[in-house]
């Protein structure tokens, strides 16, 4: 066995190790709402986030791979790969451990960032500031259709709710919302975990760009579900219970506008430039929430819950950049 075969099994086992953080960490992002509204257990969430994360990862997640494979720096050695993961595995763990919803989309991009400067003194610009301005306009586009949303499906359905079945409908097109919500996490966050090992799948097997991608992401899906559910419910019970109290139609606006925003996201660039826009899902989904409880004028959001998260959010690029950075230039070749 030569030394990209163990440099690969080396890296998978890390590559499973993140898509199980981000199946614990992100699961937050589509079950929290469904949860918080009371209409779904924390465990049937978990269940049906594992399961359809995993779907949307296979199916679509090659859009984001190749954008972290190849999309900021033009190619990773393997060396790289596990520099990357290793930065991004310990930040993630930390977080999670401690209970903050982070963006591992935020982590894995700021592990290649510090990979970037240090191998190739730059990165690709172009796509990363495609990727920088999609995390500035994705939350702002979340709370304004959360908001809008909110606004007409109160005024449109709030009598609605006066009958057991018309709250059962509300209820039912929740877990449905959660359901399309978790497809577009699963396809949008694989990227994060597995996206940097297409180089170093393709030279060890000899798979096609595509196939290797479509095999990682059925790998990374696997460790998703898994992280799910066992640890999902930590970092769920902090968003649902510890941020704002919705109500169920307002909980809908939010699990829709969540799907929507990052489905679009993911797959209009990729149709119309080759790269998806692996956009924060945890960030989109507060955001989300946000909007709906704006529009119910509710003016119970937890600032400080919010605040604490926006810090970790902030310092995540720096100080997975500054890991990754650090790792490989003392790790021995």
């Amino acid at each position: 066995m030569d030394a990209n075969s163990v440099l690969l099994i080396l890296g998978l086992v890390l590559s499973f190790f993140m898509a199980w953080n981000l199946g614990a960490n992100d699961a937050a992002s589509p079950c929290s709402i469904p949860v918080g509204t009371g209409v779904i257990s924390v465990k049937r969430a978990t269940l049906l986030f594992s399961v359809f994360a995993a779907v949307g990862a296979i199916t679509q997640g090659h859009m984001n791979i190749k954008t972290i494979s190849r999309g900021i720096v033009p190619r990773i050695d393997p060396i790289g790969a596990i520099t990357i993961s290793l930065a991004a595995c310990l930040w993630s763990g930390f977080c999670t451990w401690r209970g903050l919803e982070i963006s591992n989309t935020y982590t894995v991009v700021g592990s290649v960032i510090g990979y970037a400067l240090v191998v190739y003194g730059s990165f690709q610009s172009t796509v990363l500031i495609n990727i920088l301005e999609s995390w500035v306009v994705s939350p702002i586009c979340s709370i304004t259709l959360s908001y809008t949303l909110c606004k007409l499906l109160h005024r449109l359905c709030s009598n609605f709710l006066d009958n057991t079945r018309g709250q059962r409908i509300i209820s039912l097109s929740l877990i449905i919302s959660l359901c399309f919500s978790a497809y577009c996490f699963g396809a949008n966050d694989v990227g994060s975990a597995t996206g940097v090992y297409v180089a170093v799948t393709q030279d060890v097997v000899g798979l096609p760009d595509y196939t290797a991608m479509v095999i990682l992401a059925a790998f990374g899906a696997l460790g998703i579900a898994v992280g799910g559910l066992t640890w999902g419910h930590r970092v769920i019970e902090t968003v649902a219970f510890k941020i704002v109290r919705i109500d169920a139609l307002s909980g809908l606006a939010a699990e829709i506008t969540n799907a929507l925003v990052v489905y679009l996201f993911m797959t209009i660039p990729f149709v119309y430039v080759g790269y998806g826009l692996p956009v924060s899902t945890s960030i989109v989904g507060i955001g989300a929430i946000i909007g709906s409880a704006f529009a119910r004028g509710d003016g119970t959001i937890d600032k400080r819950t919010i605040g604490r998260l926006v810090v970790t959010w902030i310092f995540t690029i720096p100080v997975t950049a500054l890991i990754s950075a650090v790792l490989y230039s003392i790790i021995p070749r």
